[in-house]
């Protein structure tokens, strides 16, 4: 299992029903409070109360790796996300105009159930669970988060991928009215990745939509955004509008930006540096110092390093 749990803890707690339950108990104790904002969302909270206070269930959970949860302040305050701003604090600054539903998901490409869904209606069959990964940054920070979402692979079982399929590639929403940052050339928009067919099979991988037990902010993908554990985070497509499944390997868009510093694969390996940094420590926020070394694949090799049998990964980086 990737998380620890309480024996004790409902049925409830880990079935779609779920988000529903806690976003309302949520809303009715920050009211008491006093730090809810106008809405759930980027600026809900407030102060020092934090949803990992207000859910207990949560000082039980840790990574396989026995590792503490990082806050949900943490989490959502210190993001990657260039559609809202280049700067680590821009994403929860800029993110309050974009709206996450409704939301409709287009399944195209080598498939027998292709079309655009609703996102509920995409979710509907699908169990929910939490998960606890670490998420590590190509620029060497990780933090370590309790996840909402469920197996990339129950969608690809829904959809029905044909024999031919290989990868496959989705993308970020483009929205610049409300994505700030898109309006700019920072990189050539919509922001695109993709997986190989075996890993997004593999059961590590999620599709998120929480986190928490909370919808997932703005500023960290919401609604639905991918988390592949052994991988860095630019791996981790956010807000996803478009999912195809293809023969050939996609192009990402950190390769479109500079392919002599990132590839497709995005395997966290302490052997092969960044051409401009290290990669063998990581700092774990909120530190400052690269007090940890970092582990092959992020610490899941046992279960992830049977699908690169035979690469070079460093040429494959």
């Amino acid at each position: 299992m990737i998380i620890r749990r309480k024996p004790d803890i409902a049925s409830s707690e880990i079935t779609p029903e779920r988000t529903y339950l806690n976003r309302r108990h949520f809303v009715k104790k920050a009211a008491a409070a006093g730090v809810l904002g106008t809405a759930l969302g980027p600026r809900a909270l407030q102060g020092k109360t934090t949803l990992q206070e207000l859910h207990p269930r949560f000082d039980s959970m840790t990574s396989e790796m026995d590792e503490p949860l990082n806050s949900y302040e943490e989490i959502t305050t210190y993001n990657n996300f260039y559609e809202f701003g280049t700067r680590k604090s821009d994403p929860a600054e800029n993110s309050g105009a974009f709206r996450p539903r409704p939301w409709k998901v287009e399944i195209g490409g080598m498939v027998n159930k292709p079309g655009e869904y609703e996102l509920d209606d995409l979710l509907s069959g699908i169990t929910m669970e939490d998960r606890v990964y670490r998420l590590r940054c190509v620029e060497a920070w990780s933090m370590v988060i309790p996840w909402y979402g469920f197996p990339l692979s129950a969608l690809i079982d829904k959809v029905e991928p044909q024999p031919g399929a290989k990868y496959i590639e989705m993308k970020t929403i483009v929205r610049p009215e409300e994505m700030t940052h898109q309006r700019f050339p920072i990189l050539d928009w919509p922001y695109i990745e993709g997986l190989r067919m075996d890993e997004a099979m593999h059961p590590l991988t999620i599709l998120a939509t929480g986190l928490y037990g909370a919808d997932l902010p703005n500023q960290n993908g919401a609604p639905l955004r991918l988390v592949v554990p052994w991988k860095y985070g630019f791996k981790g497509v956010k807000s996803i509008q478009s999912i195809r499944f293809v023969e050939e390997m996609p192009i990402n868009t950190w390769q479109v930006q500079n392919s002599h510093e990132y590839g497709f694969f995005a395997n966290v390996n302490p052997n092969v540096s960044h051409p401009r940094w290290s990669q063998a420590r990581e700092t774990r926020l909120p530190g400052f110092r690269k007090d940890f070394d970092t582990m092959m694949f992020n610490g899941y090799t046992d279960q992830v390093q049977h699908l690169y049998a035979g690469m070079d990964l460093a040429r494959w980086k």
